[in-house]
């Protein structure tokens, strides 16, 4: 390799006044170029590269042109070319256990369709009167109080003793409102 970098020296134009030729760094790139070579092949000749110089000089590129590449014993190193993605089809495993979507069911309410049968026969629900909920008509069913019928006959007075949370003046309006009802 020292004989081919002895003999392969570069010459280059001296910036000074008198622009005389002197020993370069190494060949530019567009001289590589110009005389078909390639820099992989000249390193690994050990020819010298500037990679900084943009001129070009037909001396230089003649030198290059007899530069005679030696074959590398062993396999040749082919270009990289990516290859096509596969994409495999592989069935999604979850990393954390998932639990399975609630399907909502329509709730029922059981309490209409008794709430239908026992109009059908006269009588009319306590959670039909205005301001009375489900816990309190369970309360006047403890008592026995099933329907606004019931409420009617009964006296305000007593239920309003036996009820918590429910005065004489309530009961006597929810009477008043379940004879609306019930005409």
């Amino acid at each position: 390799m020292e004989d081919t970098e002895s003999k392969v020296i570069a010459v280059v134009k001296s910036p000074s006044m008198d622009a005389h030729k002197r020993e370069g760094n190494g060949f530019s790139l567009r001289e590589i170029k110009e005389a078909g070579k390639t820099i992989t092949d000249l390193k690994s000749l050990g020819i010298k590269i500037d990679y900084f110089r943009k001129s070009n000089h037909p001396e230089n590129i003649e030198l290059l042109k007899t530069v005679k590449l030696i074959e590398k014993k062993g396999k040749k190193r082919k270009p990289f070319t990516p290859k096509e993605k596969k994409v495999k089809s592989k069935p999604f495993k979850p990393k954390k256990k998932m639990r399975p979507a609630k399907v909502e069911k329509p709730k029922a309410k059981p309490a209409k369709k008794k709430v239908k049968a026992k109009e059908a026969k006269g009588e009319v629900p306590l959670t039909e009167l205005d301001g009375l909920g489900p816990a309190t008509a369970k309360k006047f069913q403890e008592i026995g109080v099933t329907s606004v019928k019931d409420l009617i006959k009964e006296d305000p007075k007593e239920l309003g003793l036996l009820i918590k949370g429910c005065s004489e003046d309530r009961i006597r309006s929810w009477i008043e409102d379940g004879k609306k009802l019930v005409k």
